[in-house]
């Protein structure tokens, strides 16, 4: 037998940034990335004058909506900076959520909008929009030609403090949340906390539950952090949430960097805590409700599991729970009992565990905890003990809300 073996390492290095008010004219990030990109990457001689870098700028229609200059401010933001970039065809707006990564037509276009513009390697696709929004673009600009280089404006709290910190792209298929998708880093990534102000009281707590989760698997501190900060982020206190936001990308990005598995190879998803639950309940409602709402019910059911099973004390089982109220997230919903009976059936949330073994393939790695920042996983889930968990979140919501109505009586 003959063989050769090849081996080559790719170094992976993009910048996130915080300002606000990135696509005022006189905040000159975009436009210096931009510059400092057409540099590094130029083989053009020293001090001879560059082409300005071309763009399409794809953007979610609800942003577009909450804020109805936007499209005016990119387009002056361009037309001010026209030196180091040209706006290569107007502003692509798409619909938000969901509904892009379900509708292979949104896709078309904006591959369409990338081909039209004729964008090359060296060009730029900016995505601004939720985290659905982020994944669609990133998925489109990865493919084209391989790879355009993708700058991520991520407008939520969800995608500001996890999506768009990693290294995934894609869109649902076959009733499957991303089954088509990209490891693909993004050239640069820019957290604007102007676009947090418009956000609905809904989207705002629901993206603290991806913090939560990286707390619980990460840094007990960061937990300790939420705890004694929940009421001030269900005020929407801004400087509060941006110091969340900040902590939790922090955290995020450290673990895509030295978890050892980036671009998971592996079975374990130690990011997708509470997810594997999550990602069936957003399926089988319709996406009624939203990904941070899913994952906070995800770990609650996971919480709950962990105790129940043994390896999570009571009184940190209570914290998180706790917690998860203060935050005023759902840790319930209808959907998640239906079918309990019968987890062949595609709407039975039982189904969701192989679906996520099958994302990975592998054994089945599901992350339990131990303790706050203690996670481990393991390849098996009692069926009686997942029931009888759901059970508990169904009953602490009951009461939780017979005691709001006490109170508001």
């Amino acid at each position: 037998m003959d063989v050769i073996q090849q081996e080559f390492l790719v170094p992976v290095r993009y910048p996130v940034y915080f300002t606000t008010g990135v696509f005022d004219v006189s905040n000159r990030l975009l436009r210096d990335v931009v510059a400092d990109g057409r540099v590094s990457h130029s083989s053009t001689a020293d001090g001879e004058d560059q082409l300005p870098a071309k763009m399409v700028v794809v953007l979610d229609r609800g942003v577009e909506r909450s804020h109805p200059d936007l499209v005016r401010a990119i387009t002056a933001y361009c037309s001010e900076h026209r030196a180091a970039l040209t706006l290569s065809g107007p502003v692509l707006v798409v619909p938000g959520g969901e509904p892009i990564k379900n509708d292979p037509e949104q896709l078309d276009r904006i591959i369409e909008a990338i081909n039209s513009a004729a964008l090359c390697r060296h060009s730029y696709v900016v995505a601004v929009g939720g985290g659905a929004v982020l994944d669609a673009v990133g998925f489109a600009a990865a493919t084209a030609h391989r790879g355009v280089r993708l700058i991520r404006v991520p407008t939520t709290v969800l995608s500001q403090d996890d999506s768009a910190m990693g290294v995934k792209n894609g869109v649902n298929a076959f009733g499957k949340k991303n089954y088509l998708g990209t490891f693909s880093p993004p050239f640069a990534v820019m957290n604007d906390a102007g676009f947090l102000s418009t956000l609905s009281d809904r989207d705002w707590r629901g993206g603290t539950t991806e913090a939560l989760k990286v707390a619980l698997i990460r840094d007990p501190r960061f937990f300790e952090f939420l705890e004694h900060h929940a009421a001030a982020l269900v005020a929407r206190d801004l400087e509060t949430m941006a110091k969340v936001i900040r902590q939790s990308a922090v955290l995020h990005l450290r673990h895509i960097s030295t978890g050892g598995d980036p671009f998971e190879q592996g079975s374990s998803r130690p990011l997708d805590f509470g997810h594997w639950a999550a990602h069936k309940l957003e399926q089988v409602t319709n996406h009624r409700l939203g990904h941070g709402e899913a994952v906070g019910i995800g770990i609650a059911l996971d919480s709950t599991y962990s105790h129940l099973a043994g390896f999570l004390p009571e009184s940190a089982w209570r914290r998180i729970i706790h917690l998860l109220g203060s935050l005023r997230v759902p840790v319930y919903d209808p959907a998640i009992e239906e079918h309990l009976s019968t987890p062949e059936h595609p709407d039975s949330v039982l189904g969701g565990l192989a679906e996520f073994q099958e994302h990975l393939g592998g054994r089945l790695t599901i992350m339990l905890l131990k303790d706050i920042g203690q996670p481990f996983d393991v390849h098996e889930m009692r069926t009686d003990l997942v029931v009888r968990s759901i059970e508990i979140i169904k009953s602490r919501e009951a009461e939780r809300e017979a005691a709001a109505a006490k109170k508001a009586s």
